[in-house]
């Protein structure tokens, strides 16, 4: 087991009553030192009532949280921040009824949070574009890459581009898979057409090479490579690491090494606990464990994990009722 101080674990809020439910949390490192966190909540996933929330960290303490975002009568999704190199704090959030059907929505911030600009369609006339879950990351050539999918009759991601700081989005093809893979692959309450990989996490493991681990229903963490800034993949393959079908994310470190936060669970829909902290100190290649953040039954999920100067910080779903928050040196 790998060494860590996890110096930080806290609830975000303790209040309940503003929303029966959250999921999704997604978080940003400011430069005066602060966090910002954003999730999505209301009565319940997927419900008309549910907006983008948002809430600031500063002198140890959280503000009360606020709505970020609500631009239609019908549920908003995902929520995913990034801090550019010009320190623009930006957000991404989806908004639908179906999630084949997602619109992409975004605005930005200048002064860490505190006021937004007015929201806007990423990409107009089409759906579930720009990240979809994890953090874009920006490549050494200063590209923004976004980690992408589609869940239509089969599953499958792909990476959105942009060589404008975010204006306008380039759609990469869907990453090659060989669909035997996923023969196999059901569940109860799930129909075989709902396979395949979404909700990849990014990294650059130097210039020009690109690597995504991706959520999947073969019980497995599904990875794809690219030499070439992300303009193509390899044909995706299993790897070693267990996978619930359940979000994961992934944050390089100063020194190389990949922070990897996730649900080591080998089945498909399986449970949604533990939640462990690994790292990597060979590309991905092979991951130890840091530490459980939990490890009780119950649901924790769809983590967000970001570098820090200290090493990394995060957020996760604790029971779809809070958000916790957590830091750890490495």
């Amino acid at each position: 087991m790998e060494k860590s101080d996890v110096r930080t674990k806290e609830f975000i809020f303790s209040d309940t009553s503003r929303h029966a439910a959250c999921h999704a949390s997604t978080l940003a490192y400011l430069p005066d030192g602060r966090f910002f966190a954003a999730w999505f909540g209301g009565s319940k996933e997927g419900a008309a009532d549910v907006s983008i929330w948002g809430a600031t960290r500063s002198a140890s303490k959280w503000s009360e949280p606020r709505r970020l975002a609500r631009v239609d009568e019908c549920a908003h999704w995902n929520p995913v921040l990034f801090l550019d190199a010009h320190n623009v704090l930006h957000l991404w959030f989806k908004v639908g009824e179906k999630i084949e059907s997602w619109i992409t929505w975004t605005q930005t911030s200048n002064d860490g949070g505190a006021t937004w600009s007015e929201a806007r369609v990423l990409v107009p006339g089409d759906s579930s574009r720009g990240p979809v879950k994890n953090k874009p990351i920006c490549l050494s050539d200063g590209t923004l890459l976004a980690p992408a999918s589609v869940e239509g009759e089969w599953w499958e991601s792909y990476v959105d581009r942009s060589e404008d700081g975010g204006r306008t989005w380039q759609k990469s093809g869907y990453i090659p898979m060989n669909k035997a893979m996923f023969d196999g692959c059901t569940s109860p309450d799930r129909t075989p057409k709902n396979h395949g990989v979404i909700q990849p996490t990014l990294w650059e493991s130097s210039p020009g090479n690109i690597h995504m681990f991706m959520r999947s229903s073969t019980g497995y963490i599904c990875r794809s490579d690219s030499n070439d800034n992300g303009r193509t993949w390899c044909v995706l393959y299993k790897t070693d690491l267990p996978n619930n079908n359940s979000g994961i994310d992934v944050t390089r470190l100063a020194d190389g090494r990949l922070a990897l936060l996730w649900n080591p669970v080998g089945q498909n829909w399986g449970a949604r606990s533990p939640l462990r902290l690994s790292v990597s100190a060979d590309d991905g290649n092979t991951f130890s464990t840091v530490k459980d953040l939990e490890s009780e039954p119950g649901e924790y999920s769809y983590p967000s994990i970001i570098t820090t100067p200290t090493g990394v910080a995060g957020v996760y779903t604790w029971k779809r009722e809070r958000i916790v928050f957590f830091e750890a040196d490495m």
